[in-house]
This record gives C-alpha cells, sequence and structure tokens, in this order.
C-alpha cells in the first residue's frame, strides 16, 4: 500500500479510535473563535491568555508559547545548560530528542544528550546511578510513546527527580501527553509538573488542537526562553490562530482525559483474550498501548531461502480487529505501513487482515497501534482497534 493508497482509505472510515479521528480544515477553523484577541509577535491577546492559563494548569509562575515542542524543549535545555555552566542532558534511549530531531540537541545546541537505560523499558534510579559525569539536566517523558505509553510508578518518578536535583541539575518533563499521563496516575498535571523544574506540554496530540506548545517554569527562566524564542525564530507575526484552538480544545478535552484511560483499559480487556496477542503495558497507564503479535515461522508463508523473506499473514482477530493502519517493527526497525485490506464483505466471524512485510523466520512482530480502523463493512458489531 502506497500513500496515496493510504489516503484514500483513511478518507473512508468513519469511526476512530486514534486520536480525535480525521479532521478537516473546517474542523481546526472552528476551534478557532471569530472573537478571538489577537497578538502581536506573541505579545498580548488569546497567546497570553493562553500561557497564563497553561501555567496555572501546570502550578508554574510562567509559560510561554512556541510553535514546535522541537523548538521548546531545546531552548529550555539550553537555558538549564547555560545556568548550570554544563553540557550533558540525560535521557532514555527513545526520547523525541535522540530519534526524531535529527542531531539539532548537538548540531544546533551543542549540548550533548546521553541515553541512559534500554530502549524497550523504564528507565530506572539504578540506570541513573551508573551516570558519573556532571549533567545540566535530566529529561523524563510522561507517558513514553515508544514503550507503548509505560510510566515509572510515582515513587520512582519522585526518587529520580530528586537524583537530579542532588547532583546540581535540572529536572525537566517533556510532557507532550502530560494531560494523558495525569489520568492515568490518577492526579493533576499540577501535582506532575511540580516534581519538576520545567514542563512542556504540546497542544496538537492529545488535545486535537491546531499545532503549538508550551514550556513552564520559573519567571526568570521564562524570560529568557521568550528571548531563544525570537532567536529561533519562533516569535511569528502573529501566533494567535494556534493559540486560541489550544485554549478552545484544553477546555473541551481536559475532562475527557480520564474515560479516554478507561477507554484504553476496556479495549485491552477485550483484545486480552485474544490469541497470541499481548497488551503493553498490561493494563495500559494511559490512553494508549502498544500489541504485541507473537509468530513463529510456521505463521509465515516464505517464497525464499534467504535469511529475511517477503512474507504475508493472514492474521484473523474475530470481530475485535478489523481495519488496521499501523507499524510494524522488527526490533527497533519500524517498516511502511503495511496493512492490506480487502473492500470485499467479511463475515463477522473473520476480520482478516492480511499484513506484508519483510521478516525473519524468528521474528516477533510488535505492532505499535496507531490505528485507523472502520472502513465500512457488513459487520455485525462496530468493533474496533485501538490506540
Amino acid at each position: 500500500m502506497n500513500d496515496d493508497e493510504a489516503r484514500q482509505l483513511r478518507t473512508r472510515c468513519t469511526r476512530f479510535v486514534n486520536g480525535h479521528g480525521q479532521q478537516s480544515a473546517a474542523d481546526y477553523l472552528a476551534t478557532v473563535p471569530t472573537q478571538t484577541e489577537t497578538d502581536r509577535y506573541g505579545e498580548g491577546g488569546v497567546v497570553a491568555e493562553l500561557e497564563t492559563y497553561v501555567a496555572d494548569l501546570l502550578g508554574k509562575p510562567a509559560a510561554v508559547f512556541f510553535p514546535s515542542g522541537t523548538m521548546a524543549q531545546q531552548v529550555v535545555l539550553r537555558i538549564h545548560a547555560d545556568r548550570s555552566g554544563r553540557a550533558t542532558i540525560v535521557f532514555h534511549p527513545t526520547c523525541h530528542l535522540r530519534l526524531h530531531e535529527d542531531g539539532a540537541l548537538e548540531r544546533v545546541q551543542r549540548l550533548v544528550g546521553r541515553a541512559v537505560g534500554d530502549a524497550d523499558r523504564l528507565l530506572t534510579l539504578d540506570d541513573l546511578r551508573v551516570v558519573a559525569e556532571p549533567i545540566a539536566a535530566l529529561l523524563v517523558e510522561l507517558p513514553q510513546r515508544e514503550i507503548g505509553g509505560q510510566q515509572p510508578e510515582w515513587e520512582d518518578l519522585v526518587a529520580q527527580v530528586a537524583w537530579a536535583r542532588e547532583r546540581g541539575a535540572a529536572a525537566h518533563l517533556d510532557g507532550a501527553r502530560v494531560w494523558e499521563s495525569a489520568a492515568g496516575y490518577g492526579k493533576t498535571p499540577a501535582e506532575i509538573a511540580a516534581l519538576f523544574d520545567t514542563a512542556y506540554v504540546s497542544f496538537y496530540k492529545g488535545i486535537g488542537a491546531l499545532p503549538g506548545c508550551c514550556v513552564a517554569g520559573d519567571a526568570d527562566v521564562m524570560a529568557q526562553a521568550r528571548e531563544w524564542r525570537k532567536r529561533m525564530g519562533g516569535t511569528l507575526f502573529a501566533l494567535w490562530p494556534n493559540a486560541a484552538s489550544a485554549l478552545t480544545c484544553l477546555h473541551q478535552r481536559l475532562p475527557r482525559m480520564a474515560p479516554y484511560v478507561e477507554h484504553a483499559r476496556a479495549l485491552a480487556d477485550a483484545l486480552r483474550a485474544v490469541d497470541s496477542v499481548r497488551v503493553v503495558p498490561d493494563p495500559p497507564q494511559a490512553s494508549m498501548m502498544h500489541l504485541l503479535l507473537d509468530v513463529s515461522s510456521q505463521d509465515l508463508a516464505f517464497d525464499g531461502a534467504s535469511p529475511n523473506h517477503s512474507a504475508t499473514w493472514a492474521l484473523t482477530l474475530g470481530e475485535m480487529i478489523q481495519f488496521i493502519h499501523m507499524y510494524m517493527q522488527l526490533g527497533f526497525l519500524a517498516l511502511e505501513p503495511i496493512i492490506q485490506v480487502s473492500d470485499q464483505p467479511v463475515e463477522p466471524s473473520l476480520g482478516s487482515v492480511v499484513l506484508t512485510g519483510t521478516l525473519s523466520p524468528s521474528s516477533r512482530l510488535a505492532m505499535t497501534c496507531h490505528v485507523v480502523p472502520t472502513v465500512e463493512l457488513p459487520l455485525a458489531k462496530a468493533c474496533c482497534s485501538l490506540v
């Protein structure tokens, strides 16, 4: 399936479990009230209103709006490094700065990122104790997207932040999904943010607004962040559309975060009974999860004798999984979206999905559940896959 085919399939979907479904330009524009008070280069208007609101939500003295989380986190880590006179930032191996920013922390900010712990599990205090060099900051992501939305036990989280503080380092929260994290912990965003010197929060992910984010912390740190936003090209002439969208969606969706977690756990309960399917983490610790599908060489049909083969595997998960658009991972190698779906009617007892990819006979298929389910088909029940 190529990108065009995937887009065409997505436009025919009628129900979604991933995010807030497919949003049109009109949907996004509807989140910007017509009476919105505009800003000028990030000053005043709805931008200032949003910054005050987010600072209050997180229990911090001040917040600054940024057009991009990549920019925001680099800026705040740069400030921590400048203030400490140190260059090393410690984080989990699946940190966004390490995987998805093309080395910007090192190449742009001239800082040193140090990955600690194992990529397939949570960071632990024992992992941190191995670090001997002076560090500028510890970055903690909550929840951790790349390992299914896992979160440490609250006591472990407190201990990790204390470790950083004892070493004279700052503690920074990558809280892109802190709204989901708070619901999973049964705490408020402010209770989580209180552990950290600075916190980053995103508005286009779980909140579903136009792109944008805030960082929050002490007033003097945020004053520096505002200066660095300008230096990095983020102080645009007008930021009000994105800020207004964020404010609208925060009011609309923050009250729904706890039900989102409950729904994810209910879906996990249903999938737990399916043979060869494992939910990670189980139960979900936020409104996201991964599915692990155990596959043996006997489950795969190979057309050659080389170590890796082009294979087709027909997976039957009954009514629970109908039409999924996800990434398959072999170890840490993510393949392209590879779901092939038949447009023909499917019997309610089958719900077959054909998966194709390059697999090793000994591979365990790890399916990350970024899902676009439910093409219109005559199925007996509207059972969806999950995210």
